[in-house]
């Protein structure tokens, strides 16, 4: 039997801080496993990411190609991170639905909404149905929406 090489291209999607790319874990054992040099990425999304208050977590696509060239994508940051950060408290509840440990405006949902409809998989989607995406995981990191 002969082996057959991989011809394809490979996704790896990493949460990593804006500014703060290291050839650390998470991002050098997902990389060095399909053969790229994690320096080199690491030096384009610190380049990339400069615009952006460092340590904000940005959702990264990278499509590493069988000859172990790389293309990435960026997206803008989670919801729970614009949740927590709106109503100002460093990590949501324990116990959903049961005890509340913040609260934001119906203003601030817009808001992340409007963020957030820039994403490319958010496109195609009325800002109203974002909204509401984002009213479920206010509700999931325990913090109250206040008209």
């Amino acid at each position: 039997m002969s082996k057959v090489l991989q011809s394809r291209a490979q996704e790896v999607r990493l949460l990593i801080q804006a500014g703060k790319a290291a050839p650390t874990p998470p991002v050098g054992p997902a990389l060095g496993a399909r053969g790229v040099k994690s320096m080199d990425f690491c030096k384009e999304f610190n380049a990339r990411t400069a615009h952006i208050e460092p340590g904000v977590p940005v959702p990264t696509k990278i499509i590493v190609q069988p000859d172990r060239s790389f293309t990435f994508t960026t997206k803008t940051p989670p919801v729970a991170y614009f949740i927590k950060k709106a109503a100002g408290i460093e990590k949501g509840t324990a116990r959903p639905g049961h005890d509340i440990v913040g609260t934001i405006s119906l203003k601030h949902v817009y808001e992340i909404a409007k963020i957030k409809a820039t994403d490319e998989h958010l496109k195609h989607l009325p800002l109203e149905s974002i909204a509401r995406t984002i009213l479920g995981s206010a509700r999931t990191n325990g913090v109250q929406v206040v008209p």
